[in-house]
């Protein structure tokens, strides 16, 4: 068995990555929403955080009737309780990436939870 898995993401309205990647800590989706169009519904969560990140386009988010602007390489994170939604402008799509995992769940990152091999 490998420990690794790679695939490459077509210019899909939306793609969850759980399947593919056999993710067993997070939810990672790649999204793209046209110009104008925006998710239908606000929704929070019951235990997971999420952290989107602004690849390409403009747009505005909302997050508990705060409603801010969006560009390329913007990072958000937000609890779960909060109450949330997305919107591509009028004017171009927006292309970003959603990771949520479980709220307070990471123990050690980066150097703390490597094993130096060489």
């Amino acid at each position: 068995m490998s420990n690794f898995k790679k695939v490459h993401v077509e210019n899909e309205p939306r793609k969850e990555l759980h399947d593919v990647l056999d993710l067993t800590g997070s939810e990672i989706s790649v999204n793209n929403l046209p110009a104008g169009a925006g998710i239908p519904f606000i929704h929070a969560h019951k235990e997971n955080e999420e952290v989107y990140i602004i690849l390409n386009g403009k747009g505005t988010m909302t997050v508990d009737g705060e409603t801010f602007n969006l560009e390329p390489l913007d990072f958000i994170r937000i609890s779960p309780a909060g109450e949330r939604t997305i919107k591509a402008s009028d004017n171009e799509p927006l292309e970003y990436v959603c990771i949520q995992t479980k709220e307070n769940s990471l123990g050690n990152y980066t150097a703390d939870d490597a094993i130096m091999i060489e």
